[in-house]
């Protein structure tokens, strides 16, 4: 069976009897035809199931009707870490009411992103794209005021770069999560983290060592990883090999706690008897496991969510301002006990 065939203007013109110029002004909602007229012909191009071209409405608005994301990271994120799927999903509910489409793109290198952006853009592709993975002193900041790429940063960026952000202050939980595990007499704390130039993986640290002064613990000892899970099994097992072993330990994302899991096992080290396990990033993964991992919980489909629409608001030439969401909560579970040590 041959497809059935797009309608196009000369078919809605036929079907009711009058012009094509007249079809093109009831269309674009122009001047031109009766209200009368215009009810008859959108009324017949609906039923004909007839929808605009997306490159003829570029053309004639510049609008492509996308905005862009890439993640520069190895495509395996993707398909294992929560955190992308829940963003995304957010992402495209907030894009969903105005059939906005979200044009991804994997690279492996800075290079490539850099040159999806000028492709995009030069090609209009996208009307605006989002950034994530905020690095120190990133160039992609420069390279969208240099395009006129309007952009939404999904983390903090700095004040003075002229892009808005969306982001949560990791402050906060980092308190409450170490308060939580001071309280239970731990006092050996560590943390396996992300890359150490992604801006929020600074910050999480700065917010680190602000709150182990506050609660008067020992620095927390910090190791840098790549966020895999095979990153984090080896952390794991360089913290629990040394010669001061930690009681408790906090993991950047939840990927890596679930395979410090695995690790303990393998060393025979019991959770949380003797080592408690904290991860960042709640999601299905922390309550599939057992024990169950205590877990900071962000509302990470809501990140997505109010990064869409605030891009979106600033392709239709409104300011958008920095937008800070609510903080992370502890969600304490059977990954965590008091220190026995």
């Amino acid at each position: 069976m041959s497809p059935k065939k797009r309608p196009t203007i000369a078919d809605i013109a036929e079907a009711a009897g009058v012009s094509k110029g007249a079809v093109s002004y009831a269309l674009n909602g122009k001047a031109g035809v009766s209200e009368q007229t215009r009810a008859r012909i959108l009324e017949i191009a609906a039923r004909m199931g007839w929808h605009p071209s997306s490159a003829a409405r570029a053309l004639s608005d510049g609008r492509s009707g996308a905005i862009g994301l890439v993640v520069d990271r190895p495509a395996w994120v993707l398909g294992i870490e929560p955190f992308f799927m829940q963003l995304i999903s957010g992402v495209e509910a907030g894009l969903a009411p105005t059939g906005t489409a979200l044009l991804l793109q994997v690279t492996d290198d800075a290079r490539a992103e850099e040159l999806a952006y000028r492709r995009w853009w030069g090609e209009r592709r996208v009307d605006g794209v989002l950034l994530v993975d905020l690095r120190e002193q990133d160039h992609r900041l420069g390279l969208v005021a240099e395009l006129g790429l309007p952009a939404v940063v999904i983390g903090h960026a700095a004040v003075t770069s002229g892009v808005p952000s969306v982001w949560i202050n990791d402050g906060a939980a980092v308190r409450e999560t170490l308060a939580y595990l001071a309280a239970m007499g731990h006092r050996r704390i560590a943390r396996v983290a992300g890359p150490a130039h992604f801006v929020h993986t600074r910050e999480r640290g700065e917010a680190f060592d602000a709150a182990t002064a506050e609660l008067g613990i020992d620095g927390v000892p910090c190791v840098y990883t790549d966020y895999s899970g095979e990153d984090g099994a080896r952390a794991t097992r360089r913290l629990l090999s040394g010669s001061l072993r930690p009681t408790a330990i906090v993991y950047d994302n939840d990927v890596m706690a679930v395979a410090a899991l695995s690790v303990t096992q393998e060393m025979g080290v019991a959770v949380p008897a003797e080592l408690s396990l904290v991860a960042w990033d709640d999601s299905e993964l922390c309550r599939l496991v057992h024990p169950a991992l205590t877990a900071v919980s962000r509302r990470v489909m809501e990140y997505g969510e109010r990064a869409a629409t605030a891009l979106l608001s600033l392709i239709d030439g409104t300011p958008v301002p920095d937008i800070l969401l609510p903080p992370p909560a502890l969600v304490p579970r059977g990954s965590t006990a008091p220190c026995l040590a």
